[in-house]
């Protein structure tokens, strides 16, 4: 890449000079050069609000920062750069910092920085910096970076990229990111989250369709069913206590009545009283058996009928797409990757 700013050749001394304080011009405001004031009006809304102390610092650390660009000391450059755009958001600081970045191998930076430097509009950058902005731009996107194109329906989902919040959908977003694998996620209160990666790939578009499966809650049966079943058998147990009470009253009052003067004529009612008695003890016993069973029974009803939830819909296909796509940055076959 050719750094318009440090000539490799010897230029005239006016224009050696002019290009030495053309940035001091941009910076400082003072007059502004022919090719800011192209349309009449145009206007600068970077020097909105900055003091005259503000715009001085920055161009003195703007100074330092081409010094060490020039020097190849990228690094060092960098971090001068970004402490003049501390000072002053100047479209000329971003596009400075865009080359150094794209130097250094971070191409998603850089191309961020240009896109900062341009967002104003023509006016923001001189012709030739604005050209070469954009094919700096055109360069990284074509051969650097990939572009994700991500689409969430759900109303309130929210969608994270690499465990970063991005939007909120629904909607359709598009992101440029490094080449390599992501990982993206829908969430939402109610439903279950989306967990999935995507490959992206130099110079193509991957795009996404992303959708959370809705969790529903429900019994196999209604609530009161296994409560009805542990009141039956409860019901037979105390129906059982009863015959067991009256039963156990029986022969207590037979007990009573086997040393009385009546012999002959009571030892048949006796038998018949004793053979009764028994045979509700043995009715209580069964009852006991029964309603035992049956609690048991309402209380395993009861922990199988407990809530459950589960997915309604799972929508995991996947298909690979390849379609021409052409723009001012891109153009070619692009791989569509829906799911």
């Amino acid at each position: 890449m050719v750094i318009r700013a440090f000539p490799t050749r010897r230029a005239p001394v006016g224009a050696r000079a002019a290009l030495c304080a053309g940035l001091s011009i941009a910076l400082l405001s003072s007059p502004p050069a022919p090719a800011r004031a192209q349309a009449a009006g145009a206007s600068r809304p970077w020097h909105e609000g900055i003091s005259e102390e503000r715009k001085q610092r920055a161009l003195e650390i703007f100074r330092e920062a081409r010094d060490l660009h020039r020097q190849m000391m990228l690094g060092e450059a960098r971090a001068k750069y970004e402490e003049a755009l501390a000072h002053w958001e100047h479209p000329d600081l971003r596009f400075y910092l865009g080359r150094v970045l794209k130097t250094m191998g971070l191409p998603l930076l850089a191309h961020e920085n240009l896109r900062l430097a341009l967002r104003w509009g023509p006016a923001s950058l001189e012709p030739e910096d604005h050209a070469e902005a954009r094919a700096m731009m055109r360069q990284l996107v074509e051969r650097e970076l990939a572009v994700l194109e991500l689409r969430c329906d759900e109303p309130g989902a929210a969608v994270m990229l690499d465990g970063k919040p991005w939007f909120v959908g629904p909607g359709v977003e598009e992101r440029f990111l490094m080449p390599g694998e992501h990982l993206i996620s829908a969430k939402k209160d109610g439903y279950i989250s989306l967990v999935a990666t995507v490959t992206a790939y130099a110079g193509a578009r991957a795009s996404r369709v992303l959708s959370v499966d809705h969790v529903v809650t429900e019994r196999l049966w209604p609530a009161w069913v296994p409560w009805a079943v542990v009141g039956a058998g409860a019901a037979l147990v105390a129906v059982g206590g009863v015959l067991q009470w009256r039963s156990a009253e029986r022969m207590d009052d037979l007990e009573q009545l086997r040393g009385s003067s009546c012999v002959s004529e009571c030892e048949l009612a006796r038998r018949s009283a004793y053979s009764g008695a028994r045979a509700e003890g043995h009715v209580a016993v069964g009852l006991f058996i029964a309603g035992g069973t049956t609690l048991a029974a309402g209380a395993a009803l009861a922990y199988v009928n407990r809530l459950r939830s589960y997915r309604v819909d799972e929508k995991s296909g996947v298909k690979l797409e390849v379609v021409p796509v052409a723009s001012d940055a891109t153009a070619g076959l692009t791989a569509r990757i829906l799911f």
